[in-house]
């Protein structure tokens, strides 16, 4: 039954992984850049770094867009626009003029002045009249002359030569004989006889300047089939680069269809599957208690695909963009939740991935993997901000030696070295700070703890520590001896010393809740247990484990560090009381719940190694001589009988390891508890 329940469950899990596995292909695929890439990477001024370059096929020299865009500078300068003429306007205002001058103009003005009148409309109407705005806008853009269409055909005319409103008035003004005939005229309203005969065509106007500008040649040349185009080591000169970038723009044209998208995205999930299954196999094989936890699997993938894309976005955003991206931050923050291998490993992984949007892909690679080496080895364990400090100096130093150091292997010349890349690695390494916000709100979201945290746990000034000494001042003083012991063991067999230290000094906080009933905070002589039988007694004592976990619930341990609590006496019983029941009734059926933890057993070395530290140093205080031989049968009858209880089973200790912590605990006890000289008396 048993093993069905484990099988449905590792099913379950395997099921979830599936889906984490597939959610990180998929983000990552969506983010994948979709503007296709031109296979090489060049600069006008810097060597080819690839070999010899012939064209695979027929292709124009494209002109630069400089000199395109002055071609077309040059003939929009010359470029008249086109006006439509509107022929019943002259012949309806001058007939107006007439109509007026019959119905009462006559008795203001006289005939010649009338005839002067009309023979200036006539005029004015022959050569053009168009409005304020345009008329301005036309000397603004310094335009000499202008076209005229009148019946499809077009004709040129000097923009000097025409009319606007104001100055066709100021002209039949001027044309006046005298004071007195221009005083007369003022009275005609002559602006009801003037209006624009010219309307700008802009329809026109933009079909001709479009076929004039589509008559502007974009190349300058032809390159064949076959031709030589450049060898590796040769400087990239200006005409070679025009050809270069012609060969580019080809390439990307015949690059772009449906086939070749579709056969893309087909390459681009081989890939990403490929690097995500190892990623899998890798965990899977080396780091199997990781890969059983789905926290795990989840957070190392939401890394790895949160870098990736913020890395392709950098890349549309700017093309060296993507050198702001502080990818150190990924396995610093594996490195501090899980451990450097997997760091190292997953930044590796979010390296490959980000390439495929790198502009020098092996310039990245040779940076960035150098980089992550740099950072786990600087930062293997953060416990204060000073090592973040430090981190981010190192990754600096470590960003602008590799570049350096790159570029003159493959340039070999100072003076291609890009001072602006030492920008980029300077807010690159400024970034990597808010390493320290990311992993608290990482320690939130997925239930991890940092060393920073347990440092902070461990202050043994902290409110519920310092009740423990004030109220268990024995039991706080067991849980400082408990931790020395199991931190010096995990430091011996490779496992979390400080998680132990920190989960050592609160394992016993349960029995705040009844302080009296432990040996090691009696005094005066009296027992309570005395009163009690031996089930109620063992009942107390078993209840400090459940009073452990309601304090730590109410003061908000890490589940980590509450694993301690509930996992430090197992499914031990408690022998005290047991023995002197079985002792003092050997014929009563023993109810075996009731002397028995509640458990579980330990599951990891840091909670194994607790178990053994704790029962080894509680059991040291009752021995009546501190010899070698003493110390050493302690520990080997408490840690032997640990492992005949099966105790020890669900963890990944091996034999080795239990070996080293005895010893590790034998040398610690003589240390602590080795003899002392007398000190003579002063005689009088």
């Amino acid at each position: 039954m048993e093993t069905k329940k484990r099988q449905s469950l590792f099913n379950k899990k395997g099921f979830i992984k599936l889906l984490f596995f597939v959610g990180a292909v998929v983000l990552t695929i969506y983010f994948f850049p979709r503007e296709e890439k031109f296979r090489y990477h060049f600069q006008e001024g810097k060597p080819w770094k690839y070999g010899l370059l012939t064209a695979p096929f027929d292709f124009p020299i494209y002109k630069s867009d400089e000199v395109v865009k002055h071609e077309q500078d040059s003939i929009l300068q010359t470029f008249s626009p086109y006006f439509k003429v509107e022929t019943t306007q002259s012949i309806l205002q001058v007939e107006a003029w007439k109509n007026s001058y019959a119905d009462h103009l006559h008795t203001i003005i006289t005939p010649a002045l009338f005839q002067l009148v009309e023979r200036s409309l006539q005029t004015i109407y022959q050569k053009g009249v168009v409005s304020v705005s345009e008329y301005d806008k036309l000397k603004k853009e310094g335009k000499e002359e202008i076209m005229l269409l009148e019946n499809d055909v077009a004709k040129p005319a000097a923009l000097g030569s025409l009319f606007s409103v104001r100055t066709a008035y100021e002209y039949i003004m001027n044309n006046a004989g005298n004071d007195s005939d221009k005083h007369l005229l003022q009275n005609c309203n002559l602006n009801n006889f003037i209006v624009e005969n010219l309307q700008y065509d802009s329809i026109v106007t933009e079909k001709v300047k479009q076929e004039l500008l589509q008559k502007i040649a974009v190349s300058c040349g032809m390159v064949q089939t076959g031709e030589r185009i450049i060898d590796r080591g040769e400087i990239v000169s200006p005409q070679t680069y025009q050809i270069l970038h012609s060969f580019e723009t080809v390439s990307m044209k015949k690059n772009v269809n449906r086939d070749k998208f579709g056969l893309s995205l087909l390459g681009q999930t081989i890939v990403v599957c490929a690097l995500f299954t190892f990623l899998y196999l890798f965990m899977k094989l080396f780091r199997w208690r990781m890969f059983t936890h789905l926290n795990s699997v989840l957070f190392v993938l939401l890394m790895i695909v949160g870098i990736t894309m913020v890395s392709y976005v950098a890349v549309d955003f700017r093309v060296l963009g993507i050198y702001l991206v502080p990818f150190a931050i990924l396995p610093i923050v594996v490195c501090t939740f899980l451990d450097s291998r997997v760091a190292l490993y997953a930044g590796l992984i979010a390296i490959l991935l980000s390439a495929f949007a790198a502009p020098f892909a092996l310039e990245f690679i040779f940076l960035q993997v150098m980089v992550a080496m740099a950072a786990i080895y600087s930062l293997r364990d953060l416990v204060k901000r000073s090592q973040l400090v430090r981190c981010s100096i190192i990754v600096f130093c470590t960003y602008c030696i590799c570049y350096v150091g790159y570029t003159l292997v493959v340039e070999g010349d100072w003076s291609k070295i890009n001072l602006l890349m030492f920008l980029y690695f300077a807010i690159n390494s400024v970034l990597l700070l808010f390493a320290y916000l990311l992993i608290y709100l990482l320690e939130k979201m997925f239930g991890f703890i940092s060393n920073v945290t347990l440092v902070e746990l461990s202050d043994i000034n902290s409110p519920i520590l310092r009740q423990l000494s004030e109220n268990c001042p024995g039991t706080f003083q067991h849980s400082l001896q408990v931790s020395n012991l199991a931190a010096e063991a995990a430091n011996k067999i490779g496992a979390n010393a400080q998680l132990v230290r920190t989960g050592a000094l609160y394992h016993d906080i349960g029995k705040l809740a009844n302080p009296a009933f432990f040996t090691e905070n009696q005094s005066g002589g009296i027992n309570p247990h005395d009163k009690l039988t031996y089930e109620q007694s063992a009942q107390v004592i078993i209840s400090h484990v459940k009073d452990g976990v309601k304090i730590a619930d109410r003061i908000q341990l890490p589940p980590r560090v509450k694993d301690f609590i509930v996992t430090h006496h197992g499914k031990s019983k408690t022998k005290y009381f047991y023995n002197s029941f079985k002792n003092k009734y050997p014929d009563k059926e023993i109810k075996e719940e009731l002397f028995t933890y509640p458990g579980p057993n330990p599951r990891t070395k840091e909670t194994a190694i607790l178990m053994m530290a704790d029962s080894v140093e509680a059991a040291s205080r009752s021995l009546k001589e501190y010899t070698e031989a003493s110390i050493s049968q302690l520990v080997e009858n408490i840690i032997n009988g640990q492992m005949m209880d099966n105790l020890l089973k669900d963890t990944p200790l091996s034999f080795r390891d239990i070996e080293t912590i005895k010893q590790v605990f034998i040398e610690k006890l003589k240390t602590i508890y080795h003899t002392r000289i007398s000190y003579p008396e002063l005689k009088v």
